[in-house]
């Protein structure tokens, strides 16, 4: 049976997309073509290998290197940047890593207007979206503002041949609950749906793989290509439950990104599944298994659980430094200016699956 097409509205986002082993070559014509003249280098401190070597093929068109990224993108290292890129009259800014590099370039452009281009090393998928988050005070702070979408982005699947494989992983995970959402956002449509449903299922294949054999470059592949179809779900649906629990563990109690994702996804499922049943089914085949064959069949929930124990990923929020008596904190914090989500955020329930979440329990 054929469900119903509703109505909808589709808003691609302009961007400009270079995928393939050894699309990094073409780094110099990328940044010639957004008619730029010189690059500020963004990573974190742990990736500034990666930052030389992008400042080495850019030559003379390196105006420097900020390799000072981190987590949740604090104010103050946004400022810093953002003066360093004057200070060197760089007109473009090129971020290479994960979220969090992405990230800061965002930070830059939102108060310059310096165009971004965005290599991504991990499966994060923000490079896709026009949603930026900064912390200052301890509380992370979203938005859009189409301003901040890097105006070309290089997938090169080589460069994630050395990111470790608990953060694959979890990375990658994180990229599924993108799409996961996007599946029963309020402002879901026909188009972001298949690029979920492909993403998840990309995903959903890759991991497995690269958790047994790190340098298997069509896995890499997959996982890449995965998650640059899971950002554009982030970029054009709104996110719901999921994502506004981690922004507040991340945001307020500094736990470490992905593996947050990763373990509050499964609970996030589990929260919402009687609302959003056909999100559910979708979400459970993507990932090889069928939830509506018959009662004894694994939930979305529970196969996405599977997914991060079954590779190593950490399943506890406890295993990752939340301390218990911060869990009620975190549901008040939560309750605030709730996001749309399927079912109605209620506390006692909300509360139970911050323990649950923290006990690293499987869902029912």
């Amino acid at each position: 049976m054929t469900d119903t097409l509703k109505n909808f509205v589709y808003h691609g986002q302009a961007g400009r997309v270079v995928f393939g082993q050894g699309a990094l070559q073409h780094l110099g014509r990328e940044i010639e073509l957004m008619g730029a003249k010189r690059a500020l280098v963004l990573s974190t401190p742990e990736q500034a290998d990666q930052a030389q070597r992008i400042a080495d093929l850019l030559g003379p068109r390196a105006a420097g290197i900020f390799p000072r990224a981190v987590m949740h993108v604090p104010i103050e290292t946004a400022r810093e940047a953002r003066e360093l890129a004057h200070k060197l009259g760089a007109d473009c800014a090129v971020a290479i890593g994960g979220g969090s590099t992405t990230g800061l370039g965002k930070a830059i452009a939102l108060d310059s207007g310096l165009p971004i281009l965005a290599i991504p090393t991990t499966y994060a998928g923000s490079e896709m979206t026009t949603i930026y988050g900064i912390t200052e005070a301890g509380m992370k702070k979203t938005g859009k503002d189409p301003r901040i979408l890097p105006r070309t982005v290089i997938y090169d699947p080589e460069l994630t041949l050395t990111l470790p494989v608990g953060l694959s992983v979890t990375s990658g995970i994180n990229a599924i609950a993108h799409a996961a959402e996007g599946l029963y956002a309020v402002d879901s449509n026909p188009i972001m749906d298949l690029m979920a449903v492909e993403g998840i299922s990309a995903l959903g294949r890759a991991l497995p793989v690269i958790h047994t054999d790190a340098t298997n470059l069509q896995a890499r592949s997959d996982a890449l290509y995965g998650a640059w179809l899971c950002g554009i779900v982030l970029g054009n649906a709104g996110m719901a439950l999921h994502h506004k629990l981690c922004h507040t563990l991340g945001g307020s109690f500094n736990l470490p990104h992905a593996e947050t994702h990763t373990v509050v996804l499964p609970h996030a499922l589990a929260y919402n599944a009687a609302a959003a049943p056909h999100a559910m089914q979708r979400i459970a085949k993507a990932l090889g298994v069928d939830s509506s064959a018959n009662s004894t069949t694994i939930s979305a929930a529970q196969a996405v659980y599977a997914l991060a124990k079954n590779n190593g990923a950490p399943v506890a929020l406890k295993d990752l430094g939340m301390k218990a008596e911060d869990l009620d904190k975190a549901c008040d914090i939560a309750m605030q200016n709730q996001y749309a989500n399927p079912r109605p955020l209620e506390r006692v329930a909300l509360r139970q699956l911050f323990q649950n979440a923290f006990d690293g329990v499987m869902p029912n």
